[in-house]
């Protein structure tokens, strides 16, 4: 009976411990009267608009989705079809970071180069418009990885309101999830740049290459998938869950033709599985 108490207590914690995180905020949000939200439609962001919907009039909010090569075409879809159900404006922009040479030599800096492109675009449609603050859907768990586009996002002011509010990603599915937020249990998204190692120049057919990749794992059932593009070789993570998919020799063989035939020579599964962030575990 005391170990049932126990955790009934503990779980009330954490509910109240969640309803104070995203009490707080709301008042984050509503102290900013009007806001620009650099939207993505991923778990964060759609999170961050769905609450900023909630929070502030409709007509002093706006979701602003910025379009590259490092965009897939399927993010975008999604994103048009959570801002529509949210009920709130939903702007599209054209970025060109592969005109930057910066950032198409893909330096460890690369994420500020592009981070610094956005947030002065968004800074630029905020002042013209009277839009008010730009936010972005940083969570606190972000700042326990290599981020140097936090940097742009100091010098164009743009504001973090998750992280201001003290939420975990972990935070945000729950929270998600209650509110009938459908990305809550989405796998996590990163533009397709962050699957080319540092150093390995960025261009448009590299980046076509890995979209192609993933988008055909994916069709093969496999939910959370990166495809590392290190030059020849395709260096695939997934879920641990879905490591043993790859015991098939009928499921790789198919897997390995398939992207054999976009230009890698080579195709291998990394054994610890996929985690944000591994090309940063080299730095």
């Amino acid at each position: 009976m005391t170990g049932i108490l126990s955790l009934a207590e503990d779980g009330l914690k954490r509910y109240w411990g969640d309803m104070e995180k995203l009490a707080k905020l709301r008042s984050i949000l509503s102290n900013y009267k009007k806001v620009i939200v650099a939207y993505s439609g991923g778990v964060d962001s759609s999170f961050l608009l769905k609450v900023a919907g909630d929070t502030l009039p409709k007509k002093n909010l706006v979701a602003v989705t910025a379009v590259s090569e490092t965009y897939t075409r399927s993010e975008l879809k999604q994103a048009k079809r959570i801002a529509k159900k949210i009920g709130v404006e939903h702007k599209i922009i054209l970025t060109n970071e592969l005109k930057d040479k910066n950032f198409a030599k893909n330096p460890i800096d690369r994420c500020y180069y592009c981070k610094k492109e956005l947030f002065g675009r968004l800074e630029l449609l905020s002042m013209r418009n009277g839009h008010g603050v730009v936010v972005d859907a940083s969570n606190l768990d972000d700042k326990k990885d290599y981020r140097p586009g936090t940097i742009a996002k100091k010098e164009c002011g743009v504001r973090s309101p998750l992280q201001e509010a003290g939420l975990t990603k972990d935070d945000i599915r729950k929270l998600s999830k209650k509110m009938n937020v459908e990305t809550w249990n989405y796998p996590s998204m990163a533009c397709l740049a962050s699957r080319i190692p540092y150093g390995q120049k960025i261009n448009k057919p590299t980046l076509r290459k890995i979209e192609k990749a993933e988008v055909y794992i994916k069709k093969q059932g496999i939910r959370e998938i990166r495809v590392r593009c290190h030059d020849k070789i395709a260096r695939i993570e997934v879920g641990q869950k879905e490591i043993k998919r790859f015991l098939n020799k009928k499921f790789c063989d198919k897997i390995i033709k398939y992207l054999k035939s976009l230009g890698f020579s080579y195709v291998v599964l990394d054994l610890e599985g996929y985690r944000t962030g591994s090309l940063n575990e080299v730095l």
